[in-house]
């Protein structure tokens, strides 16, 4: 089955929508919907450096989505990009729609003057962690937070 990527419009979030609740349900968390509300602003606002992506099957249906930032980095020159959120709906897992994703970022990333890509996951995500293994390389790095 033929899988588009594309940038998602604002008539896309009602299809959006399902997938970032699913993903929010996948992770445990939940974003309160104002914060939702906040996201979906700044995906489309020119002013913002937020991108939000999404793989459509044949048949037109959203079946995975994407979210990037880009930010400065002390490190290097070149913006870098932050792939925050990735979301593929269980039928479409391991169909090769999670790795075109992550392509579709990585080519907005080299137009857009970056100098790396980046991305987290969870330690237990190990569906995910096999297909980051065979694309990227592990930076080694141990994420902590500080509630503020």
């Amino acid at each position: 089955m033929t899988t588009t990527i594309r940038p998602l419009q604002a008539s896309d979030r009602a299809a959006w929508e399902p997938l970032w609740a699913a993903y929010q349900c996948f992770y445990e968390v939940v974003i309160p919907p104002e914060t939702t509300d906040l996201t979906w602003s700044r995906f489309h606002d020119r002013a913002e450096e937020m991108y939000a992506l999404g793989a459509f099957d044949g048949d037109g249906r959203l079946t995975g989505i994407v979210h990037a930032i880009f930010h400065r980095s002390c490190w290097l020159p070149q913006w870098t990009c932050y792939l925050q959120d990735l979301y593929v709906e269980a039928d479409q897992r391991g169909l090769g729609t999670g790795a075109a994703l992550i392509e579709a970022v990585a080519d907005l990333a080299r137009n857009n003057g970056a100098g790396r890509l980046y991305w987290m996951t969870h330690e237990t995500n190990a569906t995910a962690r096999r297909l980051y293994d065979q694309i990227a390389e592990r930076s080694g790095f141990i994420q902590y937070r500080k509630a503020l």
